[in-house]
Parts: C-alpha cells; structure tokens; sequence
C-alpha cells in the first residue's frame, strides 16, 4: 500500500515544525534565547550568552556583576569575543573571531527536549596559563558530551592583566578589601548562572561537575577549596595541574599588590583611573613584555582564605568526588637538561646544578645509568616538577580530608604523527624525547573530540582510547564514579587505602603506585 502525497506532505510538515521548536526559543533569567539544533545528532547548543556585564571602563579589574536583562530574542547561534590574549599557544584552535575586553560569555550543548528532564552538568574551564584559551576551541566542544546525556557548557573568563592584575588601589576600593582574583571569580560567577539558569536547558543544579585542563585544572582545584563555589558543585575532574606550588601557587596579596604597583610604575601610570583608561590592545602589548608584571592568583581573604594546601589539609574544602590525573611525559627531557646531550655525565652534572645539597637522593629517585633511563628520569623529573607534583599533591590532600572517593589516573596513549609533519633539519641531532602523552594531548580524548582537530592521523586505537575515556569521564559526570559496563574497573583512593591509578591507554588497566618517593621527596622541596 503506498502512504498518499497529502499523507507525506503532513508528515513532512509535523517533523520540520517540531525541528522548528526545539531550534527555536528558550527563557532565561535575563530573556529569551534563540540557539541552534543540529537535527541530525539531536543536541541544541546556544553559544554567546552573556554571565555577567562586560567587564569594561569602570568594571575591569572588578568583581563580575549580573548580566543585564534584554528585551525581545537575542540569538544565541554563535561564539561571542575570546578574552584578551597574545597568540602564544599553536595548538589553540579558535572558533570564534573576535577579541574584546568584553568576553565574559559562555556557550552551553544540551540534549533535554524539556526543562524536566534533570540531566547532570559539564561546566569545562579551558587552560592556557591563564594567559591564553577560549571556550570557542573546538577541542574542548560540547556536542560529543551532550550526546552522552550530559548538558555540557564552556565559558570564557578573564586572562593576563585583565584577571589576575593586584593593586593597593583596587584592594582599598573593594567591598571585600581584595584583589588579584578577578579570572577566578568570572568562573564563579558563571557557577552562579548555572544555579540560577541550568533547569531551562534540562540541567540539573545540584549535579554540577566542573573539569579543566592545565589552568583550567588548577582553576578546579581554586573553585573546590573556595568558600565561593564548594557549595555550587557535585563533582570535580582535574587534568593535569593544582594551584599548588611549584604550579602557578597563589602568592599573598600584598605580593600582587607590590607586582601591580611595579607595573604601574614601569608603564608610567600613577593612578587607577589612569589604569583603566588605558585601551585594552595597548594594556595588554604593555604586560606581555618580559619582566614588566608578574601573574598570579592571591590569597586574597575573600575568594582564597588561605593557601589551598592549608585549605585542604583544614578538610575545608568542597566534599565531592574527584577524578584527577597527569600525562606520562607531560614535557620532554630537554626542559631539563636543556641543549645538552642526555649522557649519564651530563645528567648528572645538570642534576648536582639543579640539586647541590641532595644530588645523589635524586639522582636514586630519577636514575640515569644509560641514555634511555637518562631521558626517561629526565622527562619525569621535568614533568613532575612542571606540574605532576602539583596534581600528585592535590589528590593526596583530597583524599586524606576530603570524604569522598578520588581516582586517579595518568594519561598514557601518544598522539600519533602529525598529518603533514613539519621539516625541521635539527631534528635528528638529539635523540627523541620519551614516547609518551605530552601536555594537553588527552583533552579531545576525554571530550570525545579527536575528529575537530586534524592536525594528526587518528587511528583506530586512538579513537579506541578516546571512547574509554569519554565514558570514564560521563560516567563520572553521571554518578561521581567512572565505572560502567565494558569499562576496566577502577578503584578509587581514600585516606589510608594502598593507591593505585588507571593507566588510559590502548591496553587500560589499573596499577598501584610506585612513584611515591618521588613526590615525598618534592614535598620537602615545595611546602617547607
């Protein structure tokens, strides 16, 4: 029996309208929302939403306050300004192509067709340093995510001089006699919309999990151990990095405060109106000069009470599961031995320089009898001191006070080669760094996102091991424990439990610690 025209045409009718209706409008607090719906995977996204008003004139180097309401739609089908920033990192791969002080927008993927629905919440933190990144990158979309049941949401906060600059000034004029943290309160400030906006996108506010990578993993650790924001999530995941010395620690205020009236100073500007008079390009070409200013958070009693260590070892922090790890070879041997040869003598010479009253304990910790040991103790020295040891300490303290399971992983699976590799006559000259996960190399693994970049040849390893990790990961978004079917399982760390971590690699599985001794040893280094 054929299905009559008018019966097509009706049915035609019906699937483009309801189309119509999930793509068209969604109320906010602030108004109405018009986003996107890619039809084919089923996932509504609304890009550019504004968290709180621009930053500018009198407002920077303030608190972010409420977004203005607006009347009538305002659409929400494409990426706002990216934060003010130098091209410092290649691999950042932006969306959006504008650059404005005014950037305090983010974007949200859902899957709910209703308010109803309470699905868990992805709030992602991009890292760069805090100096560089936008929540327009493509590696760290939102789709793959919400196509796992997840309401997945980027947001841009402030970078460089524009957010994390201390004043005397700035402290004086504060209702919170505090400055310094202005990055780091954007994020709240955008935990805070959350709350208040995430149920008319089928989010649920009380299952909110906040993850990052590299600054935005040591901006999770900043958001768990502040009185601002423990209390607005659920769950937190760490890649790579904790505001925790030797990684970008908070200083004491009146240190950022002594770093901004230097460069004041050196910038010839006497005032704070002078300051923010200043146009944001010129502002910005005037901090990046070497040796000028100095970033860092501060322990500013407001957002950071005290240091985050002191925090975590008060048990003062945000209970809440944690799923933290590092990359195996997060930088390579060189940042180490620098331009020499990785030779046991030159090893060990570098290793008396670095280390002249404990050498010979290192050098038992990160041995060095031959040129491969020497460029994978090289390697692991390097990484650790970068920014294993920060993680390592982090969900050491977590799971010493924080009352909730931690699991912890290292990232073990290289990226392949690149597509159209680059011709580099030197490159044969050293030996080839370790093989290994480099820094920032699992974060289109874990967001499900390997196809956007096509700077490498992907395998089918590769998308093997992103699959695993995208499940860990929305597993643990979903319930605070990554396990699920077809997945290794993995046993979380308490206090006093033997520790082990999930090596994520083609062949995953779950190994017990061994590293140990090398992270007490850096504890004496770093927490003296």
């Amino acid at each position: 029996m054929k299905t009559p025209f008018s019966l097509l045409c009706a049915l035609l009718f019906f699937t483009t309208a309801f189309s119509q209706s999930i793509t068209n409008q969604l109320k906010i607090s602030n108004g109405t929302l018009e986003g996107t719906f890619n039809q084919t995977i089923r996932i509504r996204s609304f890009k550019g939403i504004p968290y709180a008003l621009p930053p500018i004139g009198d407002l920077r180097w303030k608190e972010p306050q409420p977004p203005a309401n607006w009347d009538g739609v305002r659409k929400a089908d494409h990426f706002s300004h990216m934060p003010m920033q130098k091209r410092v990192f290649a691999d950042m791969i932006f969306r959006a192509d504008t650059m404005s002080e005014d950037c305090l927008y983010l974007n949200v993927w859902t899957p709910a067709k209703s308010p109803k629905e309470k699905l868990p919440v992805l709030v992602y933190f991009y890292g760069g340093g805090f100096v560089g990144g936008d929540g327009s990158e493509s590696r760290y979309d939102g789709e793959s995510m919400a196509q796992k049941g997840i309401v997945t949401i980027t947001i841009n906060y402030r970078l460089g001089i524009f957010g994390f600059f201390s004043h005397p000034e700035l402290t004086a004029e504060s209702a919170h006699h505090a400055s310094g943290n202005y990055g780091l309160l954007d994020q709240n400030a955008a935990l805070k919309w959350v709350q208040a906006n995430i149920e008319a996108f089928g989010g649920d506010p009380k299952r909110v999990t906040i993850a990052g990578e590299s600054a935005g993993s040591i901006s999770v650790c900043a958001q768990v151990v502040s009185p601002l924001s423990k209390d607005l999530i659920a769950g937190a995941i760490g890649e790579s990095g904790a505001m925790i010395k030797p990684t970008l620690p908070a200083i004491p205020l009146a240190e950022g405060e002594k770093n901004g009236v230097s460069f004041a100073e050196k910038n010839g500007t006497k005032t704070l109106a002078e300051l923010r008079a200043i146009p944001a390009a010129q502002l910005l070409d005037a901090a990046s000069k070497p040796g000028v200013w100095r970033l860092s958070a501060t322990v500013d009693g407001y957002f950071l009470p005290k240091s985050p260590v002191e925090i975590f070892e008060a048990g003062e922090q945000a209970h809440v599961p944690l799923l933290v790890g590092w990359n195996s070879a997060e930088i390579p041997y060189q940042a180490f031995t620098g331009g020499d040869m990785p030779t046991t003598e030159n090893y060990a010479k570098k290793l008396k320089q670095q280390f002249p009253d404990n050498a010979d304990e290192v050098l038992k910790l990160y041995p060095g009898t031959t040129q491969d040991e020497v460029i994978k103790s090289a390697t692991a020295l390097a990484s650790d001191r970068f920014i294993v040891y920060s993680t390592w300490k982090w969900a050491d303290l977590q799971s010493k006070t924080g009352e909730k399971p931690v699991y912890r992983y290292v990232f073990s699976s290289p990226r392949p080669p690149e597509v159209k590799p680059t011709d580099n006559a030197n490159a044969n000259k050293m030996p080839k760094a370790l093989v290994g996960a480099s820094h920032a190399s699992e974060i289109e693994f874990a967001m499900g996102n390997l196809e956007s970049n096509k700077v490498y040849a992907w395998t089918p390893d590769n998308y093997k091991v992103s699959a695993l990790m995208e499940n860990y990961f929305a597993n643990f978004i979903k319930t605070g424990n990554p396990n699920g079917k077809g997945l290794p399982k993995w046993e979380p760390n308490t206090n006093g439990s033997k520790v082990k971590f999930m090596n994520i690699d083609v062949n995953t599985k779950l190994e017990a610690e061994s590293e140990r001794g090398r992270y007490l040893f850096l504890d004496k280094l770093y927490l003296k």
